[in-house]
């Protein structure tokens, strides 16, 4: 009899560990409010106790491992990184795994990992119990574990890609790369980019009160660029630099070279950036970042695309006041803006040419932020909680550090580029944001640039092409890299094409991420004449494109 109860107690909380778990993850995937997880549960073990899962009538004992374990096990996955970052992005996954991802500032997605993974090991133990003794579930779960995979995101991705590499090379973005300029001018503006972590323009809309006010008083004084979306592989911090210092979308490396699993050396080598054209023009360039650059491949990319001064987490800290005011990440933003200004007093007193500076701040990082102490002495104390918060911190921070400089005089003959690095991922106000057409900040100030608002179907790849003619370059057609010039009234590859249609390309393209890793990679080889006529779909799409692309 004892054992009847223990088994009667066992098949309950093996039901109700299971019923929580999916409670817990389609509330995770879908837009359900947190608390129908319980409803989910509830239902799922009642249904479990009118079924008698776990203790049929003709109950017979196999000691059997089930098949589903391992589809279970990557769904597991798949929600951990759902509920962490909102969209789960495959190429910011496999990127980090290959630059690095030490001295990261997540020490409470360490814990919250940890407290998964047990929770997903307790799920498959239920799973086990539950196939071992009942025969119902020992053939329901063979058909399961093939649901499963199936419908696994993480797999259909990693499908998409392993088919893109064994096919006939695809070229369609590779084929509309515009290598950008190498010619010089003879008086050269300064350039600051400040690039405001996961502030994107959405939080403008009205449900998010003020947040956003300082960047539109910022905004009043230069080019503000409304319709700036999000392309897949652009959508972490990496990327985001990427995308709008080199006109591309950040393909990893991947599968391209024979030391895939060991450290990456440099970053997109196999073309020129920002920093690259700004330094054939005799910029000194400087990079001051509050994280570590040894995180995510920052440092190698500054420093292979001819950035002479990179400094991150490891090299600010030593020059606080307060070495303890510190966060999880690293540098407050406030402490950040001081050596900025210093930075570019250096520069502008040296005298010795332009100047181009980049900073990336970190108050607005997802879930909750890093508010600096400046930002709780003037909004009041903060509820480590509420993003918006944070994003109010961040745009006023930014606006201070301008007026700053400006009342300094070290603005004058000066671009500022103030954007998102990316959109946000998942925070406090994540369930509001995702109803929304989300866009990335991109606000232009300089002194032979008007205020205006600029509405166009853009890229951050477009930001690239924006921020070198503001620089008074001269581009073949508007275009550098996949860009085009948001300050030209040519038509972007979104405005063209849809963002759909890049992001299926994208997901097919082998030559563009060969381009991108050349040094790394086996050699590309020129696509033939044939395959040439292949990524054109229309004559006249012909007539037009390849024109501009050439």
């Amino acid at each position: 009899m004892s054992k009847l109860i223990y088994r009667h107690l066992y098949a309950r909380f093996a039901l109700s560990l299971i019923g929580l778990a999916l409670g817990y993850a389609i509330t995770v995937l879908t837009r359900l409010p947190w608390w129908t997880l319980f409803l989910i549960a509830i239902a799922w073990v009642g249904i479990g106790i009118k079924l008698r899962w776990g203790r049929p009538l003709n109950a017979r004992y196999r000691k059997v491992w089930p098949w589903s374990l391992a589809p279970l096990s990557l769904w597991g996955v798949y929600v951990y990184l759902a509920d962490s970052f909102g969209n789960v992005d495959l190429g910011a996954v496999f990127f980090h795994l290959q630059a690095g991802m030490a001295e990261h500032g997540g020490a409470g997605k360490m814990v919250t990992a940890v407290v998964y993974t047990l929770c997903m090991l307790a799920v498959l133990a239920s799973v086990t119990w539950l196939s071992r003794h009942d025969q119902r579930w020992r053939l329901m779960e063979r058909f399961l574990a093939i649901g499963l995979l199936a419908s696994n995101p993480l797999l259909f991705g990693l499908g998409q890609r392993s088919a893109a590499v064994v096919a006939d090379e695809a070229d369609w973005l590779d084929h509309r790369y515009v290598s950008p300029p190498t010619s010089t001018q003879e008086e050269a503006p300064n350039l600051l980019v400040l690039y405001l972590e996961s502030i994107e323009r959405t939080y403008d809309a009205n449900q998010f009160g003020d947040a956003y006010e300082d960047l539109n008083r910022l905004g009043e004084r230069g080019v503000v660029f409304e319709g700036v979306q999000q392309m897949d592989n652009t959508g972490w911090t990496m990327a985001g630099m990427i995308a709008s210092q080199c006109g591309v979308p950040l393909m990893p490396a991947g599968l391209l070279h024979d030391s895939q699993f060991e450290p990456l050396r440099s970053v997109v080598p196999g073309i020129d950036c920002l920093g690259d054209i700004l330094a054939a023009q005799g910029y000194r360039l400087s990079y001051l970042g509050g994280a570590s650059t040894e995180f995510a491949g920052k440092g190698l990319f500054y420093r292979g695309h001819q950035f002479h001064n990179v400094k991150g987490k490891e090299e600010l800290v030593r020059r606080l006041d307060d070495p303890d005011y510190v966060n999880s990440w690293g540098i407050y933003d406030d402490s950040l803006y001081d050596m900025t200004v210093d930075e570019i007093r250096r520069l502008d007193e040296a005298d010795s040419g332009p100047w181009g500076v980049v900073t990336l701040s970190i108050a607005g990082h997802a879930p909750n932020g890093f508010p600096a102490q400046r930002c709780i002495e003037r909004q009041g104390p903060f509820d480590e909680q509420d993003i918006l918060y944070s994003v109010e911190c961040s745009a006023w921070l930014a606006r201070d550090l301008v007026d700053r400089l400006d009342n300094e005089g070290l603005l004058d003959d000066t671009v500022v580029a103030i954007m998102s690095d990316h959109l946000t991922m998942r925070v406090s106000v994540w369930d509001e944001l995702t109803t929304m057409d989300r866009e990335n900040t991109f606000i232009l100030l300089g002194d032979h640039l008007p205020p205006q608002r600029i509405q166009r179907d853009a890229t951050m790849l477009d930001a690239f092409p924006t921020i070198l003619e503001a620089l008074d370059f001269t581009l073949d057609g508007h275009r550098a890299g996949l860009g085009v010039s948001l300050l030209s009234d040519q038509e972007t590859l979104v405005e063209r094409h849809g963002l759909d249609t890049l992001n299926e390309h994208l997901r097919e393209e082998t030559a563009l991420q060969h381009r991108l890793w050349e040094g790394l990679a086996p050699q590309r080889q020129e696509p033939s004449p044939s395959s040439q006529e292949q990524v054109i779909e229309t004559p006249a799409d012909r007539t037009d494109e390849v024109d501009i692309m050439r």
